[in-house]
This record gives structure tokens, sequence and C-alpha cells, in this order.
């Protein structure tokens, strides 16, 4: 069986981007994600979260922390119906990272590792998968691995430039619910 994927970037598109947000306190979520991901999942898409979390590798916080924030994250999306496969994620820095996290990773985006691997576990058809970034990083990841539809989230007031990567931007959730 094939599975179609709905690969979502975490901070900027699931939470505000607070910058290294860690903390259970920190972490607001982004308006429309229960209603995006609820349609996905009736759509039949499996929900993936792909996200780079330098700010391990930098030493800001652990991975015991990161764990307890995405396990409160991902019972909150059960809570709301809506099951998150799994979470991908890179520690990992080319410059800032501390140790052995100072490497370019093939999970860290623009790589496409963390995509390939859900491919491998969940043998995912990325022609007909999606991927949700904020960050041209995300969108390039999505591109590198071949999603078939990459988009631009430029949402939460910020202004960030069109990107011609994209196949679409959008400034709301909602807009990219209308996408998928």
């Amino acid at each position: 069986m094939v599975n179609k994927g709905l690969f979502l970037d975490r901070d900027g598109v699931i939470n505000i981007d607070h910058g290294y947000v860690h903390k259970v306190q920190d972490f607001d979520f982004v308006s429309g994600i229960f209603d995006l991901t609820r349609d996905a999942v009736n759509k039949g898409y499996m929900i993936f979260v792909i996200t780079n979390q330098a700010g391990i590798g930098r030493g800001f916080y652990s991975i015991s922390d990161f764990n307890l924030l995405t396990d409160w994250m991902c019972s909150k999306f059960f809570s709301k119906g809506i099951t998150v496969s799994k979470v991908y994620y890179c520690p990992y820095h080319p410059t800032h990272g501390k140790a052995g996290y100072k490497q370019d990773h093939a999970f860290r985006k623009p790589n496409p590792g963390m995509i390939n691997q859900a491919v491998e576990e969940f043998h995912v058809d990325l022609t007909q998968s999606i991927l949700i970034g904020d960050k041209l990083t995300d969108i390039q990841a999505g591109k590198n691995a071949g999603v078939g539809t990459n988009i631009l989230y430029l949402g939460n007031g910020t202004v960030k430039p069109v990107s011609s990567q994209a196949d679409y931007s959008v400034s709301s959730l909602h807009d990219a619910k209308l996408l998928i």
C-alpha cells in the first residue's frame, strides 16, 4: 500500500516561531492548523512533522526537552481527532552546532533526509504528497525530495518574499487547506 503525506514544518507553521521554542508555555498553535490537518486526514493524508532543531545542537535545550514538547504537541492533535504519524527532527547545524552536532547532516533542511526517511518507513508516494513550510529551506527540502506540491506559508503577519521555487504561496492555513 502506498500512502500520501502532508509534511509540515513545525516552528512557523504548526506553532508561532518565537525562536527556539522548547517549552509548553512558549508554544502557541498557528490559527487554522487543526482544521488544516483534520481536513488532510479526512482526505487520506498521513501527517508528518519535519523540523530543524538546531537549538539542541547549539546547547539551548536537550533532546529530552524536545521530546516532552513533541509528546505534548502530538497529544493536542490527538485530542482533536488528528494523528501525527511521526515527527522527524534534525538537531545538527553545519556551523553553530557543538561537538558532534556540528555537521551538515542529511536530515537538515534543505536536505531531504527527513522526508526520505518517512518514504522509507511509511511507503509514502511523494508525487501525491504536500509540504507546507514557512522558509525557503523547507520548500527546497520538498523539491529536493520530489514532493509533488510545495506550499510556502507567508502567515503570522511576517512579510516574506514569495518564492518562485514554491508551487503556491499562501497567507493563511485556511488558504493552504483549499489546496489539499
